[in-house]
């Protein structure tokens, strides 16, 4: 047993004394090699880039999609059922306020409006002949009145009919193209049957919303900017109407827009990119975004000055794609460090080797 555990020992031992005499060096050597890439210790200049601050024009914009609309829309559905016996429409055709598109069976209708006509024009004889004969007091004051109730009850019974004949009808409720029929004549219909849709495309709108932060920057009559999916162009149109709610769910207010130029490219229910243009801010302090130092309080930038690094806390306000707005904490003529950010220190030598 004890010529088994010599070995092990005597291994042990030499494992130890190596230890001792090499750990110190590699120690030493790591701390050299720290030394060697740490700029504070050693003095050495830094090159960076950076950005001198001068006022500009700030054109605030908000970014947003939304959805092409037609001016008026509807879908012709018919108020009774029954079986469509004309079809006054072609398909894709512009139709006019009023025009018959779609004809319902009023067969039985028409026929109970005879019966009831006919019953009207005997009641109208019968209070005739009684208003002769109470005036000339041979008949009682009741019982023409009750004539004369049940000529008004006829009437009233044949216009209950004729209005069930005008549910028959199916006009155009303003002028428009009507799209593609969903039936053919012979058709039985229900109220919730969907014949066509009619679409008045004289203007066209654009829903969108915005976050609730820009709600108080829009108004009526603001212009926008949108171009559609495939296309580049450049459409125009103004803000006419704004939900007075903000949307819980989303915290967005939507808006609509008319557009009243003729597109002929444009469709209804089209995706749309729009851009709206809010107030300018003239003076505006605009730097690179990537010169922002995030800190737990607030955010600052590192500022050149006589070839050293100065931290200076800055309030931030609206962001561009590459570039932010600071709203204090920045004069013009400033230099501001854009590159370089997480190797340099405040009080650390640099060198600006160019401006952007």
């Amino acid at each position: 047993m004890n010529k088994k555990l010599k070995p092990l020992l005597l291994a042990l031992i030499i494992l130890i004394i190596l230890l001792i005499i090499f750990l110190p060096k590699l120690f030493s050597s790591g701390e050299s090699e720290m030394t060697a890439f740490n700029p504070s210790r050693m003095n050495v200049v830094i090159p960076v880039t950076a950005h001198i601050v001068s006022y500009e024009t700030l054109s605030n914009k908000i970014f947003s999609t939304g959805t092409v609309l037609a001016n008026e829309e509807v879908e012709l559905r018919s108020e009774i059922s029954g079986k469509i016996i004309q079809i006054h429409f072609s398909e894709g055709r512009f139709v006019s306020k009023g025009d018959l598109l779609v004809k319902i069976n009023d067969a039985d209708l028409q026929a109970e409006l005879r019966k009831a006509e006919s019953k009207v024009k005997l009641m109208e004889d019968r209070e005739t002949r009684h208003k002769q004969l109470v005036e000339n007091q041979m008949i009682s004051r009741e019982e023409y009145e009750n004539t004369f109730n049940e000529l008004e009850a006829s009437k009233a019974e044949r216009d209950l009919i004729k209005a069930q004949i005008d549910k028959t009808e199916i006009r155009a409720p303003f002028n428009g193209v009507v799209g593609l029929r969903e039936v053919s004549e012979g058709s039985f219909v229900t109220t919730s049957t969907i014949i066509a849709r009619l679409q008045n495309l004289s203007n066209l709108k654009i829903d969108f919303a915005i976050p609730q932060k820009y709600a108080s920057m829009v108004k009526i009559s603001d212009e926008l900017f949108f171009n559609i999916s495939g296309s580049d162009f450049q459409y125009k149109a103004r803000i006419y109407a704004i939900e007075p709610k903000i949307d819980p769910s989303t915290r967005t207010l939507k808006l609509r827009a008319i557009c009243t130029a003729s597109y002929g490219d444009l469709f209804p229910g089209a995706f749309a990119n729009v851009e709206v243009n809010l107030k300018e801010t003239e003076q505006a302090v605009l730097i690179p975004t990537i010169a922002i130092v995030p800190e737990l309080k607030g955010q600052s930038v590192y500022l050149f000055k006589a070839g050293s690094v100065i931290p200076q806390k800055v309030e931030i306000g609206l962001r561009e794609e590459n570039r932010v707005q600071v709203l204090s904490g920045l004069e013009e003529g400033d230099t501001v460090i854009t590159s370089g950010i997480l190797q340099i220190r405040p009080g650390a030598k640099v060198k600006i080797t160019d401006f952007n």
